[in-house]
């Protein structure tokens, strides 16, 4: 949505962070794979017509429907709402790279807008949170527009509760 795009934009071009794909990375190969599997179930059928081509299209369809339950539980599962995912980069170079990831929550037909920002250590591995929750109303004019000047200090503010170390809610 236009908050999550909102806040994708302050996290990579006011802070000085590289996004990373991988997440949505994932999210591609497997529709790829479900693609591929149908594209071959495809050209079986026309290489080989219907009653000769029954037991490959059973297994095709078979493959593009678990597939598509794999789709769901790493969206459900890996994905959690994240729409961001941002790598910090080591200023000596030489720990790994700390993660931001960014996660956002509606409730169908409610107006509040929940933000979850997260921290990742590269070098311990520990994990901080702070999320924030306001109404949709909060961030719009009357015009319905998006005020990116008043988004952009909150997740500034989140982002420094969680580069400072403590836990704001």
């Amino acid at each position: 949505n236009a908050l999550d795009d909102a806040v994708k934009e302050v996290m990579t071009a006011k802070l000085p962070y590289t996004e990373n794909f991988n997440l949505m990375d994932g999210r591609l190969v497997i529709c790829a794979i479900a693609v591929g599997v149908a594209m071959f179930a495809l050209l079986w059928d026309f290489l080989n017509p219907f009653p000769k081509s029954r037991p490959v299209l059973i297994g095709c369809v078979a493959s593009y429907f678990l597939l598509m339950g794999v789709l769901t539980l790493y969206t459900t599962f890996k994905e959690k709402g994240i729409f961001v995912v941002v790598m910090q980069k080591d200023p000596a170079g030489l720990d790994p790279d700390s993660t931001w990831e960014a996660a956002s929550n509606m409730k169908k037909y409610d107006d509040v807008y929940e933000l979850s920002l997260s921290y990742t250590d590269g070098k311990t591995k520990a994990k901080r949170e702070t999320t924030i929750k306001k109404s949709v109303g909060d961030f719009i004019d009357e015009n319905g527009v998006i005020c990116q000047d008043i988004i952009e200090p909150l997740v500034l503010k989140l982002h420094q509760s969680l580069a400072s170390g403590k836990k704001d809610k």
